[in-house]
C-alpha cells in the first residue's frame, strides 16, 4: 500500500504541475462559455431581415399582414406590379414581391393557386414559412367570419386540456412538465459529464503507461515495485487529478452563478420598471423560481452520492482496461484496435439512456443501469427521476465486483505487457497472459 501511495502521489503531482493542466483547468469553463457565445453570435449574424412588397389585389391582406424584426411587409399598388417585377433584379432594397390575386366568390383555393412570391435571390426557409403562416392566419380569420363564429369562441374550442399528475410513490407530489424537463436536463448533464470524464482520463492513463513503456523508464520502476502496484498507483493518481479538476470547475461554476445573479439583480433594479414591467413580460423570475423549486424537491444527497460512487467505480473500471491496453501495445496507432472495446459499452449506455427520458423505470433502463459495462452512465441518467434503493444497491454491488475482477485481469495483462517490446499483441496472446 505504501508503494501504491507513493506512485499515486507522484502521478498526481506530475499531472497537476503541468502548465497544460493549469491552463486547461482555469480556461476550460471560460472557453466553453465563449464557444457557446460564438455559436449564438453566428446564428444571430446569419439571421436575415427581409423586406417584402405586397401586391394585394383582393384588399383582404392590407391591414392583416403584421411586420416584425425579421420580416417587413410593404403594401404597394397593383398598378405598379409589372414595373416592380421588372426592376426587382439587382434591387438590393427589397427581397421579393408577394402577389396576392383577387378573391372571387370566396374561393380560397383559387387564391392559393394564384398567389406567388417573386424574389431577386434565394430566400430563407424560415422567411418563406413565416409568409405562408401569416397568409394562412388571415385566411383562417376570414373563414371564421364567414361561418359566423367569433374568434374567441374558436380559441376556446382549441384550448388545450391541462392534466395534473399526482405521484403516490413520491409522497403525493405533483409531477409537472417543468419538473420533468428539469430532471431530464440534469440527467443529460450528469450522464454526459461522466461519459466524457471516463474517456478523457482513461485515455490519459493509457498514454501515461505507454509513454513510460516506450521510454524504458518502467524497467527501472519495476525493479522497485510490483507491476500491479504501479498500475493501481497510476489509476488512483489520475483519479485524484480528475477529482481536483472537477472540484475546481464546480467551485468556479458556483462563484460565477452567484456573481452573475448578483450583477443581474443590481442592473435590474436600476432599470425603470425592471422589477415589474420587464420581468412580468419575460416571466424570468417566475420561471427561475419554478426551476429552483423543482431542483430543491429532488433528493440531492442521494443524487450526489450515486454520481460520485458510479463515477469513481466506472472510472476505475474503464481505466483498468485502458491501462491494460497501454501496456499491451508499443504505440498509439496500435491502441485503436483495442480502445473500441472500452468505448462501445459506454456509447451503448449513453445513447441507450436517451430513451430513458420517456420511461425511466422501463426494462431497458433497468438493465442498462444494472449491467456493469453500462451502469456508470445509465444509473446516473436515471437517478434524477428516482430509482428504488434495491436497484441502486444491486447495481453498486455488481459494478464493484466487476471492477475488482477487471483490476485483477488488467493486472495480469499489465504484468506481462509492460515489459514486452516489438511484439504486436493479439487477443489470443492477451488471453494467455490472463490465464498465466
Amino acid at each position: 500500500m505504501n508503494n501504491i501511495f507513493l506512485i499515486t502521489k507522484r502521478e498526481f503531482l506530475t499531472q497537476v504541475k503541468k502548465k497544460s493542466f493549469i491552463i486547461l483547468t482555469l480556461l476550460a469553463p471560460i472557453l466553453i462559455i465563449a464557444f457557446g457565445a460564438v455559436i449564438g453570435l453566428m446564428f444571430k449574424a446569419n439571421e436575415s431581415h427581409s423586406i417584402i412588397e405586397v401586391v394585394d389585389k383582393s384588399g383582404l391582406f392590407k391591414d392583416q399582414l403584421q411586420s416584425d424584426d425579421k420580416l417587413n411587409y410593404e403594401i404597394v399598388s397593383a398598378a405598379d406590379e409589372k414595373a416592380k417585377i421588372n426592376n426587382l433584379k439587382g434591387n438590393e432594397s427589397i427581397d421579393g414581391i408577394l402577389i396576392l390575386p383577387e378573391l372571387k366568390g370566396q374561393n380560397f383555393d383559387d387564391l392559393e393557386t394564384g398567389t406567388r412570391l417573386v424574389v431577386n435571390s434565394k430566400i430563407g426557409l424560415d422567411t418563406k414559412q413565416k409568409i405562408v403562416s401569416d397568409i394562412s392566419n388571415v385566411i383562417k380569420k376570414e373563414k371564421i367570419k364567414q361561418l359566423g363564429i367569433q374568434e374567441a369562441q374558436l380559441n376556446d374550442l382549441d384550448k388545450s386540456f391541462s392534466l395534473k399528475t399526482i405521484n403516490v410513490a413520491d409522497n403525493n407530489k405533483e409531477d409537472s412538465d417543468l419538473a420533468f424537463g428539469v430532471k431530464t436536463g440534469l440527467s443529460m448533464i450528469l450522464m454526459y459529464v461522466t461519459f466524457m470524464f471516463i474517456i478523457i482520463y482513461g485515455v490519459r492513463v493509457m498514454r501515461s503507461v505507454l509513454e513510460e513503456k516506450n521510454n524504458r523508464v518502467v524497467e527501472i520502476i519495476i525493479s522497485s515495485v510490483k507491476p500491479f502496484e504501479l498500475m493501481m498507483g497510476k489509476i488512483l493518481g489520475v483519479t485524484l487529478v480528475a477529482l481536483t479538476q472537477f472540484v475546481i470547475w464546480i467551485t468556479m461554476s458556483v462563484i460565477g452563478a452567484v456573481v452573475l445573479n448578483t450583477g443581474f439583480s443590481s442592473i435590474q433594479t436600476k432599470i425603470p420598471g425592471g422589477n415589474e414591467q420587464v420581468m412580468n413580460k419575460l416571466d424570468i423570475t417566475q420561471l427561475a423560481t419554478q426551476i429552483s423549486h423543482s431542483l430543491l424537491e429532488m433528493n440531492f444527497p442521494l443524487i450526489i452520492f450515486v454520481f460520485i460512487i458510479f463515477f469513481l467505480l466506472g472510472y476505475i473500471f474503464y481505466s483498468s482496461i485502458y491501462a491494460a491496453i497501454g501496456s499491451a501495445v508499443d504505440n498509439e496507432t496500435e491502441t485503436q484496435q483495442f480502445t473500441l472495446f472500452a468505448v462501445l459499452p459506454l456509447m451503448l449506455g449513453m445513447y441507450g439512456s436517451f430513451s430513458l427520458m420517456n420511461n425511466p423505470d422501463g426494462p431497458l433502463g433497468f438493465w442498462l443501469s444494472i449491467i456493469p459495462f453500462t451502469s456508470p452512465v445509465a444509473m446516473i441518467a436515471r437517478i434524477p427521476f428516482g430509482v428504488p434503493a434495491w436497484q441502486i444497491a444491486l447495481s453498486i454491488a455488481l459494478l464493484l465486483g466487476t471492477t475488482i475482477f477487471m483490476i485483477f485481469v488488467a493486472g495480469k495483462i499489465y504484468r506481462v505487457g509492460i515489459l514486452m517490446y516489438g511484439n504486436k499483441a493479439t487477443l489470443k496472446e492477451l488471453w494467455k497472459w490472463v490465464k498465466g
